[in-house]
């Protein structure tokens, strides 16, 4: 047997050692599956892929005033919340550009409290001038 042959054989009793996969491969997020929609009531976005709520992104007025923030309104983003079988996959960031796109439209001055906005913040700094100066 010469050098190629051996390796090749070799190669193959590595790959018949290697259990084959029995779970199913977890896709990635694709954000044109994604809705996100403004929940006022709840105080909150949410995030609908393929019709189930796969995720949260909660809000409030920094003046703690009832009622829907209007355009320009210091508005606090809490907490960014997926469902564990959507997790890991990128959904919270698909949930938190759209957001801050909305955000922007809206003319809010923002105030990340969410340490997950926080994290997206500090990666797409072209978001930076939505913060609230007084953050």
């Amino acid at each position: 047997m010469d050098v190629h042959e051996e390796v090749e054989h070799m190669f193959k009793r590595h790959i018949a050692a290697v259990p084959p996969v029995t779970h199913p491969v977890t896709a990635l997020a694709d954000p044109d599956l994604a809705q996100v929609e403004d929940n006022p009531a709840h105080s909150r976005f949410d995030l609908w892929v393929d019709g189930e709520l796969v995720g949260i992104l909660g809000y409030r007025r920094v003046d703690d005033v009832d009622g829907v923030p209007g355009f320009g309104a210091a508005v606090a983003l809490m907490h960014t919340v997926v469902t564990e079988d959507h997790g890991g996959r990128g959904w919270a960031a698909v949930l938190v550009h759209e957001v801050l796109e909305e955000a922007r439209v809206r003319g809010w001055r923002l105030h990340p409290v969410c340490t997950y906005v926080q994290r997206y913040l500090g990666v797409h700094t072209e978001y930076l001038p939505l913060l609230d100066e007084a953050v």
